[in-house]
């Protein structure tokens, strides 16, 4: 039934999908489907408690309104999240190198939307004082922010040479992080690949990375190990492999001519399995070389940060519930397998055949438990429908699967649209995904390293009116109420990082949207405003008790309902819930 319960979900509730769809678009979008889907008010309420039991008004109204910080374990984190080429600016300064995005923003600006680069982003590299202390106001814990590969090691290779004024600038960092008591949670790799790696052997393309990445990792751990505890070697790997190299929208813009997309070369065929095998392997190269050297003295703990959505499947018929499988194997089990089992998931093994890299006995061997942490970053849900096995002269990954992912069914989307095409809003899926996790692969400890939604960046909007983002609110505060509940399930989460602090650079969109809990005033000296959502989430850090604490926006009209009664296949005129919710 696919307006039910997702996979792993234990509660019975049918209306998580259609509270977390009309809890965001107000109450005429709720009206509407009532008026189209239903022969009036009575059937929706009786629907939404299918599971027989009485709702009260205020357990539809599913917030974190009744949480506080010390509703979450003890060591607890919450943070924003950043990026390098996002964040820093001073692109040609301080002895920085060129990565793949300087060269494919300057050299394609056809293929970012507003034609835009990432040499000034926020200009953090020079205001990083500033935006420490912003942190700071808000009440946060931490701040996760990446290293410029080539702003340390200009040409990727530390027989070129390392560059110490990048080492400054970022123990400067550091140290202002931790002297306004804000932990420095620290990823070594976020797409920002230096150039010269990339023109000397093709990048992840080819293993020569894996050295050159182990060397990088070192400098780090030495450089900065000392006050960084908390590593983090790659993020979202899968975006890498799908985006750089499946679908070219992201550097180098990779992808295979038949498919009309534009790009600089590339095959989506091999490529994206070759780039994730490289990348897993140089994860656990660095890993392992942590875990030898420096992880007994400096005290630290390392982890990889992944992405999924969540997969809701279509129909209850199997093949879509093993559809939906097969979308979770492609996106996240393509690295949490690896990582907990040593092996590809056997799905891809038998769908991808010989065009999926294969690991040797030591490969497997260092891959396996090659974490003290997963980090995982969760923005939209997707449905998913099984399509049936056909022969293709030309493989794809995004079709190796047999899924068909889509963000709407029937004409009605899975969640409301963000400001980016792929961002649809389902709260829930954040605790399937998670407790899914803890089920499959052995309860990892877990940080939540991003989460977050966009509004566009419309020039004519006055500032004042992009400051009251009360879709955001509703987003944070309905996305930390699942992480509780996955917390109460017995999922090991121990952080929570919103993306982002800022409006940025986001990479192909350039700066047409804004995901920042605190505004950019790109056209007077990129000044930093809060918005509603920076000061709504510092009194949630603030608060113990909620009373006093602004409420999410735009709710499901929680008055309309007083108590509902239970519903049963009769009462819909013969039909079975399924079957009524897909007139």
């Amino acid at each position: 039934m696919w307006w039910g319960p997702g996979p792993g979900s234990d509660d019975g509730i049918i209306g998580d999908k259609l509270l977390d769809f009309y809890a965001s678009s107000g109450i005429w979008m709720y009206l509407w489907f009532t008026v189209h889907n239903f022969t009036n008010l009575k059937h929706i309420l009786r629907i939404i408690d299918r599971s027989g039991k009485s709702v009260k008004a205020k357990n539809i109204d599913e917030s974190s309104a009744s949480l506080n910080r010390s509703s979450f374990p003890k060591g607890f984190v919450f943070g924003t999240a950043s990026s390098a080429y996002q964040y820093e600016g001073a692109a040609n300064e301080g002895g920085r190198g060129p990565s793949i995005w300087d060269t494919y923003m300057h050299n394609h600006p056809e293929r970012i939307t507003d034609r835009s680069t990432g040499d000034v982003a926020v200009d953090e590299y020079h205001r990083y004082k500033e935006d420490v202390q912003i942190m700071k106001d808000i009440g946060l814990d931490a701040y996760r922010f990446s290293i410029s590969w080539s702003r340390l090691l200009p040409d990727g290779k530390l027989s070129g040479g390392v560059n110490y004024e990048g080492i400054k600038y970022y123990k400067n960092l550091i140290n202002e992080l931790l002297a306004n008591g804000l932990k420095p949670f620290v990823t070594i790799f976020h797409w920002d690949f230096p150039q010269g790696l990339e023109d000397d052997y093709g990048g992840f393309l080819s293993p020569k990375v894996v050295d050159d990445f182990q060397d990088y990792a070192e400098l780090c751990f030495r450089e900065f190990g000392d006050k960084v505890k908390h590593w983090i070697t790659l993020n979202e790997p899968l975006s890498v492999s799908k985006n750089g190299y499946t679908t070219g929208k992201y550097a180098p813009g990779r992808c295979s001519d038949w498919l009309k997309l534009n790009c600089l070369g590339g095959d989506s065929g091999t490529e994206p399995y070759l780039v994730t095998h490289h990348q897993l392997l140089a994860h656990a190269a660095a890993v392992k070389l942590y875990r030898e050297k420096y992880q007994k003295s400096q005290k630290g703990v390392i982890g990889i940060t992944l992405n999924s959505d969540w997969y809701v499947p279509v129909t209850e018929e199997r093949n879509d519930k093993d559809a939906a499988k097969r979308a979770l194997d492609f996106s996240y089990g393509w690295f949490m397998d690896p990582l907990v089992k040593g092996h590809y998931p056997h799905s891809m093994q038998a769908l991808v055949g010989n065009r999926l890299p294969k690991f040797t006995k030591e490969q497997s061997a260092m891959l396996k438990g090659s974490y003290d942490f997963i980090g995982l970053n969760y923005y939209s849900g997707t449905y998913a429908a099984n399509v049936p096995h056909q022969n293709d002269a030309k493989p794809n990954y995004k079709t190796d699967a047999l899924v068909n992912q889509s963000v709407e069914y029937n004409g009605v989307p899975i969640g409301p649209l963000g400001a980016s095409d792929w961002l649809h809003v389902y709260p829930r899926g954040i605790r399937d995904l998670l407790v899914y996790t803890k089920r499959k692969y052995q309860n990892p400890l877990i940080y939540i390293t991003e989460n977050g939604y966009d509004d566009p960046n419309d020039p004519n909007i006055p500032i004042e009116e992009s400051l009251a983002d009360k879709k955001r609110i509703n987003y944070l505060d309905r996305h930390i109420y699942y992480i509780h509940r996955a917390i109460e399930d017995g999922v090991n989460v121990m952080g929570y990082f919103i993306w982002s602090l800022f409006d940025n650079m986001e990479w192909n969109t350039g700066y047409t949207v804004r995901f920042g809990i605190n505004y950019i005033d790109f056209k007077d000296g990129l000044k930093r405003h809060p918005k509603d959502s920076a000061n709504w989430l510092k009194k949630f850090l603030k608060t113990e008790n909620h009373e006093d604490l602004p409420q999410p926006a735009a709710q499901l009209a929680p008055t309309l309902i007083a108590k509902v009664t239970p519903v049963s296949d009769r009462d819909l005129g013969g039909n079975t819930i399924t079957t009524y919710l897909r007139r």
